[in-house]
């Protein structure tokens, strides 16, 4: 059958860009549009064999071989079939299982059904030797396909560079048509500035219930100590002669449960008394500030804002997962930009942007817990442990105040200029 199939091996082609246009393999350092890399492969190998496309095979590792968002977007291409291996970690490392046994497999399989004619090889692992062998006896051209390595050496096994009926190196140029080096210096939100009120508010003297509250834990807990015969934590001395524990000699600053306290059934005269402007709610910032409003619930100003889910409708929540699955690349920045544009173009009222935006760099909880949760859908848990990496949180949460500020900037602008 007078037609050319791919076989690429994502670990191996990725890897090697990797290396070559941000100095180290890791995958995480480059960004890839997947769609005009699959467009590139097909035209070079129609070119390179003279032969029409029957189909891209792409063999690639996914922990317990589940299909990532760049696996779906792939596989949804056409004449693109994704195959996935398994990824383990050992010693640290993730490393590949399957996937050489799996393009072995395929190669010899169309090779033995007389299915196409020639076969596009882009791996380096001589591990293939057989099945590139046997492809050969049945009577099929094999094309092996390098990428330009980082030290101008071959990074490819030498007898598949020996066995091989022909031999091409994706160049650099060619590569960064749909491969570029991710830009990790000016991607991450600026360190918040000093915040002078929050400094001045764990300064002050505790509220006096506060004071009772922590004083009665103190209390507890010498008494537990005294039971299981260790020491109890040392204690500051607080107001009134009250004591509350003081770990490494600093002020003890109270907890939710001592903030709730404040005007909760039971509290003291001294309770009270404490209006209402000055309820403590704890926020971000790991710390506690003065914000107006109702100690059992939000702020008015974030109880206000909406989430996504609230503005999305069904009919928009298929597009939204359309979308991504076919156009977003899952970059950190990109991903918190594309949930800040659809936040704010489905938003009732203008006014939200704007009351957001007098937020920053603060993020209201209930709409940074959904924007991680979005993000975790792109594969940023992969690879670590279940958790999105810090400088991933940076840079999702950059993204999208940029997208914030773009927009508040352009409802600011007078129509016209």
């Amino acid at each position: 059958m007078d037609r050319c199939v791919v076989l690429v091996d994502a670990g191996y082609l990725l890897g090697a860009a990797a290396s070559l246009l941000a100095g180290e393999p890791a995958r995480s350092r480059i960004t890839v549009d997947h769609a005009a890399l699959i467009q590139g492969l097909r035209e070079r190998a129609e070119a390179d064999t003279q032969q029409p496309l029957l189909r891209i095979y792409w063999f690639d590792g996914a922990p317990d071989r589940v299909p990532q968002p760049e696996h779906r977007r792939l596989r949804v291409m056409p004449r693109v079939t994704v195959r996935l291996g398994a990824l383990t970690r050992s010693d640290g490392r993730w490393a590949q299982k399957g996937v050489d046994a799996a393009m072995h497999a395929e190669l010899t399989e169309l090779a033995r059904n007389r299915a196409c004619s020639d076969v596009v090889l882009v791996t380096g692992d001589g591990d293939l030797l057989p099945g590139l062998m046997s492809a050969k006896e049945h009577g099929v051209a094999v094309h092996l396909w390098a990428v330009q390595a980082a030290d101008g050496d071959y990074n490819q096994s030498e007898d598949l560079v020996a066995e091989a009926d022909e031999r091409r190196v994706l160049d650099r140029a060619w590569i960064t048509q749909a491969v570029r080096a991710r830009d990790l210096t000016g991607i991450c939100a600026p360190a918040p500035a000093p915040r002078p009120e929050i400094a001045a508010i764990l300064s002050a003297p505790l509220p006096e219930s506060a004071l009772a509250a922590s004083a009665e834990r103190a209390a507890e807990a010498q008494a537990a100590a005294a039971r299981n015969g260790t020491a109890a934590a040392p204690e500051a001395p607080g107001e009134n002669g009250a004591s509350v524990p003081a770990p490494g000699g600093a002020k003890g600053v109270p907890t939710p449960k001592d903030l709730a306290s404040l005007r909760g059934p039971g509290s003291t005269p001294a309770a009270a008394s404490v209006p209402a402007s000055a309820t403590l709610r704890w926020s971000s910032d790991k710390g506690w500030v003065e914000r107006p409003g109702s100690a059992l619930g939000e702020s008015p100003e974030t109880a206000s804002l909406p989430t996504l889910a609230q503005l999305t409708s069904a009919e928009q929540r298929w597009a939204d997962r359309e979308e991504d699955i076919t156009t977003v690349g899952g970059d950190p920045y990109e991903v918190g930009q594309v949930f800040a544009r659809r936040w704010m173009e489905r938003l009732p009222e203008p006014s939200h942007v704007q009351k957001l935006s007098t937020m920053y760099p603060r993020i209201p909880h209930r709409i940074d817990g959904e924007l991680l949760r979005y993000a975790a859908r792109f594969g940023l848990l992969a690879h670590k442990d279940d958790q999105i990496d810090e400088h991933d949180r940076y840079a999702i949460r950059a993204g999208f105040w940029r997208e914030i500020d773009v927009r508040a900037a352009a409802e600011r602008q007078p129509a016209g200029e």
